[in-house]
């Protein structure tokens, strides 16, 4: 199997993976190309050069989509940036609004030993602090059945799965309330702008009013 030590390669990769890890719909090479801050000319270069390696399947103007090989180097790529993440908050006293910048360096320098230390040191953690499931090193990635809080309906009772860190801003405001992955939630009220729901932070129930692109970031279980 052809390997990816290119850094370029493991972030392409990696945004691969992450556009279709909680949505069904694949990724273009003009998202592709917004998403990773580059001109499309470059992915069309570095798609032809990944699928030459096996790594992408694509045609012209078609959608990216990771062959097999590609996607265990994907989970490779991911497994570091979530275990650098959660080692970043649980030892190193960053909050998790903070991490995801670091770890976009770290996981292309970080060796193989010294990720299977920090996996032992923490305790194999199956999830990080925003609740993204971390891949084995065999690559066996546990998810749940689940569905974004922006589109549960009234009376929907879950625990919320998963935080999207895209925003830091979302993450401190969330944070503020106690709302975090674990937290058990109603929601209340889903027929307007906002979403209202009663959650259980601490013991106590927390009335929570959240706008809908909030609510579009968080993953509760069905």
């Amino acid at each position: 199997m052809p390997s990816s030590k290119n850094p370029a390669i493991e972030d392409y990769l990696k945004t691969v993976y992450s556009h279709t890890e909680w949505q069904p719909d694949p990724i273009t090479p003009s998202v592709l190309a917004g998403k990773l801050g580059v001109a499309p000319s470059s992915v069309t270069e570095m798609v032809k050069k990944m699928a030459a390696q096996g790594l992408v399947s694509h045609v012209p103007y078609g959608a990216v989509r990771l062959t097999d090989a590609g996607t265990v180097q994907a989970l490779a790529v991911v497994r570091r940036h979530r275990l650098i993440e959660t080692w970043l908050v649980n030892e190193m006293g960053y909050g998790w609004d903070e991490v995801h910048d670091e770890a976009e360096i770290l996981e292309h320098a970080i060796s193989d030993r010294l990720l299977e230390a920090i996996d032992a040191r923490l305790g194999r953690p199956l999830r990080d602090p925003h609740g993204d499931p971390i891949p084995s090193a065999d690559g066996v990635l546990a998810r749940e059945p689940s569905l974004l809080l922006a589109e549960a309906p009234a009376g929907h009772t879950g625990t919320i799965l998963r935080i999207s860190d895209r925003d830091p801003e979302v993450l401190r405001e969330l944070d503020e309330s106690g709302v975090g992955p674990g937290i058990e939630l109603e929601v209340t009220d889903a027929s307007a702008a906002r979403i209202l729901a009663t959650a259980r932070v601490a013991g106590r129930a927390v009335d929570l009013e959240l706008a809908r692109e909030v609510a579009a970031a968080i993953w509760v279980t069905a």
